[in-house]
């Protein structure tokens, strides 16, 4: 059952969608009301909604995401941390003084030995790289998926970006995201 209308979700993040789109939060849930947005599909709400970002902001398609799962949330469709596949994620990120491939070389060697890691992981990680970031991913103990990445700052630093994707409830989520914000900073301890 849906929540009603004096029950609906007003996530923090839609200020940072006003701020960047220009658009008040209630203007874009008119707008994704008067386009039938609540009978469509995750997917079909971020196409919509993309038009609508031309020339707006930058990365529209991350954008247009955003908002597909905001009004979601607000509609009662899923809750935060919710995938579309109702599944959850946790995710943790820090900054770091490292550049990209020191950082993912120093997360590889920390992840090959940390005993906390390795009791989270099944199997050997995979890694891979582009100039924009580099990905070191494993299959979880539990089922879920683990992708840790190096993202380059204007700086010249990264900032490693842990997402446990899969969890199949919020509390295993959350005990995921401990678990992974203990892991990060010891990790950044060591840099």
């Amino acid at each position: 059952m849906r929540p009603g209308k004096d029950e609906m979700t007003r996530s923090s993040r839609t200020a940072a969608v006003e701020r960047a789109t220009g658009r008040s939060w209630d203007a874009w849930l008119d707008h994704l009301n008067r386009i039938g947005a609540s009978s469509l599909t995750h997917q079909a709400i971020a196409t919509a909604v993309l038009p609508e970002l031309d020339g707006r902001v930058d990365n529209p398609g991350w954008w247009a995401q955003t908002i597909a799962v905001l009004y979601e949330q607000h509609i009662g469709r899923r809750v935060p941390g919710q995938r579309s596949d109702g599944t959850f994620q946790a995710n943790v990120s820090r900054s770091t003084p490292l550049g990209m491939e020191a950082l993912m070389q120093a997360w590889r060697a920390f992840a090959a030995v940390d005993q906390a890691v390795l009791g989270l992981v099944a199997g050997d990680a995979r890694v891979s790289g582009t100039e924009k970031r580099m990905t070191w991913r494993a299959k979880a103990r539990d089922g879920a998926t683990i992708v840790v990445t190096s993202e380059p700052k204007k700086n010249g630093t990264a900032s490693l970006v842990v997402q446990h994707m899969g969890c199949r409830t919020q509390d295993e989520s959350q005990k995921a995201r401990q678990a992974w914000t203990a892991i990060v900073d010891r990790f950044t301890a060591t840099l």
